[in-house]
């Protein structure tokens, strides 16, 4: 069994930072891609950044220059840095791991970060 563990998240006022991390308990080589999503409230979870194992990340147009996602492969993690946040970035944000043998999509518990303006 897979488990995604996200950590970092918090409360900041709004033009600062936070670095979520996603620690798997396998190696994040073994997934096609990883990506980070975010779920605000009254609202469906929307897909912020994508990392896969290979080629280039991609995000939402909402938080182009503003998040990176990043990975270290040796420490099995995750990475989403996020600068300059804004009050609309206020949500849970949830890790999310895709594997192809055996076929399945795996999610952490979500850690909430919440910007005030």
């Amino acid at each position: 069994q897979v488990q995604l563990v996200e950590s970092g998240g918090g409360l900041v006022q709004a033009g600062g930072s936070l670095r979520l991390s996603c620690a798997a308990s396998r190696s994040i080589l073994s997934f096609t891609v990883m990506a980070w999503y975010r779920q605000a409230p009254g609202k469906q979870r929307e897909l912020v950044a994508t990392i896969p194992s290979s080629g280039r990340t991609n995000y939402v147009e909402s938080v182009k220059g503003r998040f990176t996602i990043s990975r270290d492969n040796a420490g099995n993690t995750v990475y989403l840095q996020m600068n300059s946040l804004k009050p609309e970035d206020t949500g849970v944000y949830y890790c999310n791991a895709i594997s192809q043998l055996p076929p399945f999509n795996y999610w952490g518990q979500g850690t909430q970060v919440t910007v005030s303006s």
